[in-house]
């Protein structure tokens, strides 16, 4: 079975990096039966420590392609990407298509897949923020519609899915990022000590801005940043500045905004996971840090109007605060009546690449028709 998968976005390789990982493990453990896996990275995050490095770290096999294709608005970019991946995949002929999440590179390797009749596995298929103004919204909604595989990280995903008559099909695995989580906690805590950044155990916040609803808004920029720098007067507030944030306040001109407050340069993955087990607590608008903040059992605020993780939302671990500023002072306020996580089984049992890589294997045997 040749399986190409389609990645682009730093949480993306992190995802990825679960499957390829137990892919490996069959290979070597089930000699006579092959499986192969082809990697197209389709260069949506570029630089060292938004894409190289994770390769590195979370041991994913190097891309067999790069499309280089990034900084573009979303239609040129999708588009380049359809007809690049459309390319590869007449020249690889795979029997399945595997993409993750709700990025670009997920919404154009599912249509370029579809339109070859090539089946697609969508990997965290079933979320939903029921804001469509959000690209990441039309995007997972568009490949669930396209996959005949559909692998959930919760039961809220599949009824989801289930209230859009999409029932076959689908099943709940788990989320990968806890598979992930659970492998690279220790190598993480071994690899990297909190004196790298003079902070000490939860004693400092931490915090992540980068979704498009918010850097390129400046009111609410400055909301978000005003509120930071006063919880920054007592406690360090550690912002790793992703590159599009820097470019819009650089653009807008609010560097005055980032007073008070220590800007790290990107963090790859094994030291932001570092820095999220020992945080006080954290800010983000990132789907992947909410969760890992509740699997660390770290209290979390998120800076966006609704999320897809609302399992994190019921036991009062995760807090909407928008980007408002009186609200994100109100909710850090009763950080101390924050509850204790409950269970991460809610997002399975560290075992969802297992389950997906078992499922994905028994459909080939059944669809084993060539579709190129």
């Amino acid at each position: 079975m040749k399986i190409v998968t389609i990645v682009g976005a730093r949480p993306q390789f992190i995802k990825a990096s679960a499957l390829s990982r137990v892919i490996a493990k069959y290979k070597a453990d089930n000699a006579s039966k092959i499986i192969n896996e082809v990697i197209i990275h389709t260069g949506q995050h570029f630089d060292q420590n938004m894409s190289a490095v994770f390769f590195n770290e979370l041991d994913i096999p190097k891309p067999d392609y790069n499309l280089g294709i990034n900084s573009k608005t979303h239609g040129a970019m999708t588009g380049q990407m359809l007809e690049k991946i459309e390319e590869i995949l007449l020249k690889e002929k795979p029997d399945r298509v595997v993409v993750y999440g709700d990025t670009n590179s997920t919404l154009a390797g599912s249509l370029a897949a579809a339109k070859l009749l090539v089946p697609v596995a969508h990997i965290e298929a079933g979320l939903r923020s029921f804001n469509m103004t959000m690209p990441e919204e039309i995007n997972r909604i568009m490949s669930d519609r396209l996959a005949d595989l559909l692998f959930c990280p919760t039961e809220t995903a599949v009824t989801n899915l289930s209230k859009e008559g999409i029932c076959a099909g689908v099943f709940n695995v788990g989320d990968v990022m806890y598979d992930i989580s659970l492998f690279l906690r220790e190598k993480a805590l071994k690899a990297y000590s909190l004196t790298n950044w003079g902070v000490t155990e939860k004693e400092y916040v931490l915090c992540t801005v980068h979704r498009q609803e918010n850097t390129d808004n400046k009111e609410r920029l400055e909301n978000i940043f005003t509120a930071l720098q006063e919880i920054s007067s007592a406690n360090e507030v550690l912002l790793p500045l992703h590159p599009r944030t820097r470019k819009k306040i650089n653009e807008l001109r609010l560097e005055h905004l980032l007073e008070g407050i220590r800007v790290l340069e990107p963090l790859s993955y094994l030291p932001m996971l570092r820095l999220e087990i020992s945080a006080k607590a954290i800010f983000t608008d990132s789907g992947g840090i909410q969760k890992e903040a509740f699997f660390y059992k770290v209290p979390c605020f998120t800076l966006r109007d609704e999320t897809e993780w609302v399992e994190t939302l019921e036991n009062g671990r995760n807090r909407l605060c928008g980007a408002d500023y009186a609200t994100i002072l109100e909710s850090w306020e009763q950080i101390v009546e924050i509850p204790a996580a409950e269970s991460s089984m809610l997002y399975g049992d560290g075992a969802a690449a297992e389950k997906i890589l078992s499922i994905l294997t028994e459909h080939h045997v059944h669809n084993n028709t060539p579709r190129i």
